[in-house]
């Protein structure tokens, strides 16, 4: 804000004054203190509160197990009390920071672009989080949490999409998307293929036509030209026919394996561990074509109210302690490769996940929000977030 030249030079300084006074008692807020750099660059006095958005399972206060609780500490390091709003959907999760009644929320890369390109989400110079250096430099940098230079969070955790299967049901041991894809496959199992209820599963499509029709020269499953996206949709379509169900949550999924409505199909690892540990005949596998997969970021809302808690709390969810905490009461791979050496269980679950796995990470795609700009000479050739939306409710009849 320019001082208008027709003032005194000292009613200037009393006004730059009162504005360096107001930015030490804020410390940092929704807007950067730094408005050469767009970027939040400071973290100031906690407010006492914060309100988050989260995938259930990653703000545990006790509530759901007393041995379970990572937000206490939290709460006695920081004086911010914590209020979480459980999200079932990413779709839901971005509706939810549109109101601006939350500082923060635990974003997957099908929501997050939508949020950095939406103006939802602050920049952050993330030097100012102690635990970024120690979090995977694969985590880093990467298009669903970096937009021009720019970082918006903080890596949580990460995981793949993997086939789940009923060991006494599907044999011989699938290796191959085909299972569930292939229409001669797909056929023995009719009725009882699941897959997620979610548009991003074009992409699971897509990386199996990568591999099985090079000719359409897919190279991101998430930057789909029309003759790409078509085939994509065209294959979903084909396999509609053998869904018995498109699981809308984890809980849902899990009872579709135990009654035996479902005997193969896309997961996640949470899942196959749950349904092991009851005593499930049920195991998973990355298949030949890889696949897709999540990886969480926790972002500062632009119109946060306590973002100097928000802040303190990407931090204390890097820290090698939550992180081995975090992982495994979820099921995933910790963000940050120290969590993995803190005891016997934090590496067993590391090992689980393959977190230090680095082949297994390079055979997954992780979730991204399609964008019309192809990536490269295509230009603005590929289909919108919008589109697979449309296309998805088409694909479920």
């Amino acid at each position: 804000m320019k001082t208008p030249q027709s003032k005194p030079v000292w009613v200037a300084w009393l006004l730059v004054l009162s504005l360096f006074g107001a930015l030490f008692v804020a410390g940092c807020g929704s807007s950067s203190d730094d408005s050469s750099s767009d970027e939040v660059t400071s973290i100031g006095k906690t407010e006492g509160e914060l309100n988050l958005i989260a995938w259930a399972g990653y703000a545990e206060d006790g509530s759901t197990d007393p041995e379970v609780d990572w937000v206490t500490d939290f709460t006695k390091q920081t004086g911010c009390k914590v209020n979480t709003k459980t999200a079932s959907t990413s779709d839901e999760m971005v509706q939810l920071m549109r109101t601006g009644q939350y500082d923060g929320v635990s974003a997957s890369g099908d929501a997050s672009v939508r949020l950095i390109e939406g103006g939802d989400v602050e920049a952050i110079d993330m030097s100012i989080l102690s635990n970024y250096k120690d979090v995977n430099p694969s985590l880093k940098d990467q298009p669903y949490n970096t937009v021009d230079g720019k970082n918006y969070g903080m890596p949580h955790g990460w995981g793949a999409n993997v086939l789940l299967y009923n060991t006494d049901e599907v044999k011989p041991t699938p290796t191959s998307w085909s299972s569930v894809f292939d229409e001669k496959e797909a056929a023995k199992y009719s009725g009882k293929i699941t897959a997620p209820d979610n548009p991003i599963y074009i992409a699971d499509a897509a990386v199996y036509l990568k591999t099985h029709q090079p000719d359409l020269g897919i190279d991101n499953p998430y930057e789909l030209d029309e003759d790409q996206f078509n085939a994509a949709v065209d294959l979903l379509k084909a396999q509609n026919k053998n869904i018995g169900e498109y699981w809308p949550d984890a809980t849902k999924n899990i009872s579709s394996y135990t009654n035996g409505d479902s005997v193969i199909g896309s997961s996640w690892q949470y899942q196959t561990n749950t349904l092991q540990a009851d005593g499930q005949p049920a195991e998973a596998t990355l298949p030949d074509e890889g696949s897709t997969g999540w990886s969480d970021t926790w972002m500062l809302s632009s119109e946060a109210a306590n973002p100097n808690c928000m802040l303190e709390w990407m931090n204390w969810m890097a820290s090698p302690e939550t992180q081995a905490q975090v992982a495994g009461w979820f099921g995933e791979a910790p963000a940050n490769l120290k969590a993995c050496g803190i005891d016997k269980a934090s590496q067993a679950n590391c090992d689980t996940y393959h977190a230090e796995d680095t082949a297994y990470y390079d055979k997954i795609a992780f979730w991204q929000t399609p964008v019309s700009d192809c990536g490269d000479d295509r230009g603005t050739e590929c289909k919108t977030y919008d589109d697979w939306v449309q296309a998805w409710t088409e694909i479920k009849g």
